[in-house]
């Protein structure tokens, strides 16, 4: 395959709700490019994007997939993404490589949380990005309803394209609002050009002009023509849309149905002439702020934004040739761990097909397998010291307990998870040494379905999750005197350790020792013992959790000249401790943190009242700043907290966002103490 020049290279990321229909547009573009011979059907599994067998199984994208078409001379990379927010990871880095975005919407459905979110993430990346309406053709959908919402929403650069053409009130094809013709379409998406049927001229004269009024503001010259009444030209409208698309000026609208590849021939026609190059945006960020210029002719870097943990492959890593031009067998240097990679074989994928080359361009999106010690977020550059910015991954807080279903397994599932972890950076593992758990943390129950799926299928491992326990606390609330003796004669040389000693509720988390013994009854070289002894102790409190805020005076006690030693004393401090546990009225303690929830303010009460229900507390509210929303500032216990991805994003319609940190331990209420003990006895 010969090397396509930085200028003829498209990077297009789909994006949108869950089931608008990306994986299908995707489909058909590369049917109508020639890049397959039939047209696959995400209900039949066959799709070139959604290739792995959990997509197939339960028929919804998972990963990113890139799909690379020729048309008209024109590489188009396009990269097919998730739609459910368990996976927006996988859009985060598409977004990160992609120029420009076009967001699929469906036709009957209209505007959904999938939409709005796909909005922000190009807003917030400051990419060009359109709007697809699929399944134009369905007699449900409502294309202008749907139409004038995306313009209402998200601004009068909004404009259509195209809008459907109606005939004896069928929908038969589609009108090019700029050249002002009708396009009809066969089954194989090429389409005819006809004169505009008189029942569509309404339509047509209302969305010319919202196209026209969007075409103005992107030129002083073109705004004075339009409010002076003046036409403005065929060939100034299209150069005002490929201006206004690079700039951001214009979101253009196009209208289609996937399946039957209606629209999308129009559509790959705009992404060639109109959609921007790599270079459009002259700069790259670097991770630590500044920016770095482009240049295709200049020395060769690249940014790895995704890896595959291919069980036949080996690794994968996916990059982006950032500057200059990627050779294979080229040497390279990792800045983030300063080690040499060989690219010995580069490949471009389409779906799961490699196929080898000999180099990519600036701009262009390849994959290299087995780099040994290459990870998602690295910079590979020639001779240069610099990081690209890296993707941003959203905190997993869902979590789990993970257990294995066969004996035996427990030493593979660090190794298995160690690989996915490191293809998926939202998912999060520990071995709790505390609570002897094995925890993991996700998006969502799907994201967790999907994780233990693909740890059989690759591995061979079967788990299962439960709800994790947590890690208590204890402490005591009143203060004591106590005593303990330990004396002991077996013959010979005995023990003998005695000490009076006062426990109080201290200060901070841990131990608070001091020593106020008069008269020298307790030497001074047994106090370290008699600390140690309490600290020893500490790790386990009346109801079997470690005990924190503690302060402990040694006030008194005896010893013997021959029968006394460090074990004794150490030994009469863990017993004095254990009667202070039986008097001090202990209480358990439960991780509490720092809550802050995200979600609009048509929603703030019912959040609220589900955190009353929840024992969290609301310490204030402000604006978000996102129009429309508002923050929820909160403290709630950890044990509350298990579920609560699941709880907002079904509250809010996906729409709620939340961040949280433990930050300490509070008491937990006496009437589930009780629960919380009983249960981890029978645990």
């Amino acid at each position: 395959m010969a090397k396509i020049e930085t200028k003829n290279i498209r990077n297009v990321a789909l994006l949108g709700h869950g089931g608008s229909g990306k994986t299908s547009l995707a489909e058909a573009m590369l049917f109508i490019t020639g890049e397959t011979d039939r047209l696959g059907n995400t209900t039949a599994g066959n799709t070139v994007c959604d290739f792995d067998a959990e997509e197939a199984a339960r028929k919804i994208s998972i990963s990113a997939a890139v799909a690379p078409m020729m048309w008209k001379n024109v590489k188009i990379n396009v990269i097919d993404t998730p739609g459910y927010l368990d996976f927006s990871g996988e859009v985060l880095q598409a977004m990160r490589v992609a120029d420009s975005a076009i967001i699929v919407v469906d036709g009957k459905a209209g505007i959904e949380v999938g939409t709005e979110i796909a909005w922000d993430y190009a807003e917030a990346a400051g990419m060009p990005r359109a709007f697809f309406i699929n399944k134009f053709d369905d007699n449900e959908a409502r294309f202008g309803r749907v139409l004038d919402s995306l313009h209402i929403t998200f601004g009068k650069h909004v404009c259509p394209l195209t809008i459907p053409m109606v005939k004896n009130g069928e929908v038969v094809g589609a009108i090019d609002l700029i050249d002002e013709s009708a396009h009809v379409f066969d089954k194989n998406g090429r389409h005819s050009v006809e004169l505009i049927p008189e029942e569509s001229l309404e339509a047509v004269q209302k969305y010319r002009d919202m196209l026209m009024e969007a075409v103005a503001s992107t030129d002083e010259n073109l705004m004075m023509k339009y409010f002076e009444g003046e036409e403005i030209t065929h060939m100034e409208a299209i150069n005002a849309v490929h201006e206004g698309i690079i700039h951001g000026d214009i979101v253009p609208v196009f209208c289609g149905a996937a399946t039957k590849l209606w629209g999308v021939w129009t559509m790959l026609d705009k992404i060639t002439e109109s959609f921007p190059r790599h270079t459009a945006k002259k700069q790259e960020i670097l991770a630590d702020g500044s920016e770095q210029e482009i240049t295709p002719e200049g020395e060769p870097s690249l940014f790895v934004f995704k890896t595959v943990a291919d069980p036949f492959v080996g690794k994968m890593s996916f990059f982006k040739v950032m500057n200059g031009t990627v050779k294979r067998d080229l040497l390279m240097k990792n800045n983030t761990t300063g080690d040499s990679e060989k690219l010995s074989h580069i490949y471009v994928v389409k779906g799961k097909k490699q196929t080898e080359v000999d180099e990519l361009a600036c701009g262009d999106i390849g994959m290299v397998a087995k780099l040994s010690n290459t990870n998602t977020n690295d910079t590979l550059t020639w001779n240069k010291e610099f990081s690209y910015s890296h993707i941003e991954y959203p905190t997993p807080y869902l979590v789990k307990a993970m257990i294995p279903v066969s004996k035996g397994d427990e030493g593979k599932i660090s190794q298995s998870i160690a690989k996915m972890v490191e293809e998926d950076y939202t998912i999060r593992f520990d071995n709790d040494p505390e609570t002897k758990q094995l925890v993991i943390y996700g998006l969502g129950d799907v994201h967790l379905s999907v994780l233990s799926a693909r740890l059989k299928s690759r591995f061979g491992l079967n788990v299962r999750f439960e709800v994790p326990k947590l890690a208590y606390r204890e402490k005591i609330t009143k203060s004591v005197d106590v005593e303990g003796k330990h004396k002991k004669q077996n013959g010979g040389s005995g023990q003998y350790g005695h000490v009076k000693m006062r426990f109080a509720p201290g200060e901070g988390e841990g131990l608070t020792f001091t020593v106020s013994v008069v008269g020298g009854t307790v030497p001074k070289n047994f106090n370290p013992a008699v600390e140690k002894g309490i600290l020893d102790s500490m790790n386990k409190g009346a109801y079997g959790y470690p005990l924190l805020c503690l302060a402990a005076d040694l006030y008194d006690g005896s010893y013997h000249a021959v029968d006394s030693d460090e074990l004794s004393f150490k030994t009469a401090a863990s017993l004095a401790y254990k009667k202070a546990l039986e008097l001090a009225a202990p209480v358990l303690l439960e991780p509490v943190g720092d809550l802050s929830i995200t979600v609009p303010e048509s929603l703030v009460g019912d959040v609220m009242g589900d955190l009353n229900k929840r024992r969290g507390s609301v310490m204030g509210m402000e604006p978000a700043t996102k129009k429309g929303y508002t923050v929820i500032q909160a403290v709630a216990p950890k044990a509350e907290l298990m579920d609560y991805p699941i709880v907002l994003r079904a509250m809010s319609q996906g729409r709620g966002s939340f961040e949280y940190a433990v930050t300490g331990y509070d008491t937990v209420p006496a009437n589930l103490t009780a629960k919380i003990v009983a249960e981890n006895k029978e645990a």
